[in-house]
């Protein structure tokens, strides 16, 4: 199969591009190495076809002539930074992925795998979130971004006749990761191990899942489902709340007496959803087992990120 992978030099997207390969699949890169690093797909670049461009530009689209599938990770993905950049996240993600899906239309390729997120749900009153939750409500600008890309995705399928995937995803946790709650506590305490700041009270609790689980969820279900518009939650079972997180690194990191100043209220900023985990169910009904715990999966991370 000849698959294209945008955003395939970033974190997700780095991990897939090597089960992809492992998997002997034809690979596109395509990725304006913006967040992406050359070192993710360094040991793949022999076998993969690389091409550095900006979604927003053009010329990226003879790429798509030929090809199986689209799988279609680049976005900005920064919850927290969206609301000052609003603009910006709407480009990057909105019309970025309609321009994905003209490419699509022009040269004939017929199925698309996009990666989404659990801030669709906004705050939802049911948890653990299942896939028909309703309304949603997102209350981050990214999470509305994703929610539009949707949206559009089910609106070509179903005109054009093809096949989507989109996955709702957990927290995603890793090696190669350049943001997020362990990366940016390990440099805190890189730069200070006696204090660090945490966002909030330490009580937003959210479901985390291992990139490489993460992943292989994300080549199975298109094996199995094939529905016009396929739709699944990806995550673990439990969560793990955020004074936990820090706890583990300062274990991991072999720290002592670290200090925790926490700034207060129930949230870490304008946007974040302090409660969150993603009903599984209908992945594991297809077969799939998310394989791992949340605390197991940070841990994993963690250990990543230090020896990164």
């Amino acid at each position: 199969m000849i698959c294209i992978v945008t955003g395939g030099a970033g974190f997700i997207g780095s991990h897939l591009v090597d089960l992809l390969v492992e998997n002997h699949h034809q690979v596109i890169v395509i990725d304006s190495m913006v967040a992406g690093r050359m070192a993710n797909i360094e040991k793949n670049l022999a076998e993969i076809t690389f091409v550095q461009a900006d979604l927003l530009e053009d010329g990226w689209q003879k790429h798509f002539a030929g090809a199986d599938r689209v799988y279609h990770i680049a976005a900005d993905p920064d919850v927290r930074g969206s609301a000052r950049k609003s603009f910006e996240v709407y480009e990057n993600n909105v019309t970025a992925t309609i321009r994905v899906l003209e490419a699509m239309k022009e040269h004939g390729v017929k199925e698309i795998v996009f990666t989404s997120t659990s801030t669709v749900y906004g705050e939802a009153s049911v948890i653990p979130t299942p896939e028909t939750y309703s309304p949603m409500i997102p209350i981050s600008i990214y999470g509305a971004s994703k929610l539009a890309c949707e949206a559009m995705i089910s609106s070509y399928a179903a005109t054009y006749g093809w096949k989507a995937w989109v996955y709702r995803f957990a927290n995603i946790v890793g090696a190669r990761s350049t943001h997020g709650i362990i990366y940016d506590f390990v440099q805190k305490l890189r730069a200070n191990p006696k204090e660090l700041e945490i966002l909030g009270d330490g009580r937003q609790s959210k479901s985390y899942l291992a990139v490489e689980n993460c992943v292989k969820a994300m080549i199975f279900a298109p094996e199995v489902s094939n529905d016009t518009f396929n739709f699944f939650n990806i995550g673990s079972e439990d969560w793990v709340n955020v004074k936990r997180i820090a706890e583990l690194i300062v274990e991991e990191m072999g720290l002592e007496n670290v200090k925790f100043n926490f700034t207060g209220g129930d949230r870490g900023w304008v946007g974040d959803v302090p409660l969150m985990r993603l009903g599984v169910d209908k992945m594991k009904s297809l077969g799939w087992d998310p394989e791992i715990t949340s605390e197991e999966s940070v841990r994993r991370a963690i250990r990543a990120t230090i020896a990164e």
